[in-house]
């Protein structure tokens, strides 16, 4: 159940929709277990946070230029950015941990 809420960003799009406020983008794909298991929290993020931080996906796979500005070399990775700027980072299944991270921002 993926919610209508979470913006899916491209390598055309993503720039533009990392540029204003906070942002939280899952870098994620359909072959990820882990990611599979986080997908849940980030949409229940989109919903509770819907006024105050834009939640995006990235699919690693389709998208492949993306992960290697920002150093991924796992997933799920979760960034935290502020118009634009990285704010956090968390790698793995942590749904408290990206939780928190919003919390901190917001």
């Amino acid at each position: 159940m993926a919610s209508e809420k979470v913006v899916h960003l491209t390598e055309d799009t993503f720039d533009q929709g990392i540029s204003n406020g906070l942002t939280l983008v899952d870098f994620w794909a359909e072959w990820c277990g882990p990611c599979k298991a986080l997908a849940p929290t980030i949409d229940q993020i989109a919903e509770d946070y819907q006024e105050k931080v834009t939640v995006a996906k990235v699919d690693i796979d389709a998208n492949p230029n993306i992960p290697g500005k920002f150093g991924i070399r796992g997933i799920p990775t979760v960034i935290l950015f502020k118009d634009g700027e990285q704010l956090d980072i968390m790698v793995g299944n942590s749904p408290q941990k990206v939780r928190e991270m919003v919390e901190n921002a917001v």
